[in-house]
């Protein structure tokens, strides 16, 4: 199943992987570090600002390998 949903991404133009991939991880992201902040003595928040940029990175790593 993870095949095909990977052969399904990649058949995609990168302007629509870019859109799914944001609003797949973004609010994953968020709500992982909003729930894992206080155990890490971070204020909420703040915890969700970190999950968005941790979420970013798959994002990233997909523009640069476009780009090359």
């Amino acid at each position: 199943m993870v095949y095909n949903l990977s052969r399904w991404f990649e058949t995609k133009p990168f302007q629509q992987q870019i859109i799914i991939l944001a609003v797949v991880l973004d609010p994953i992201g968020f709500a992982a570090g909003y729930l894992l902040a206080p155990s890490l003595g971070v204020e909420p928040l703040m915890g969700g600002v970190y999950g968005l940029l941790v979420a970013s990175l798959p994002m990233s790593w997909l523009v640069m390998r476009q780009s090359s």
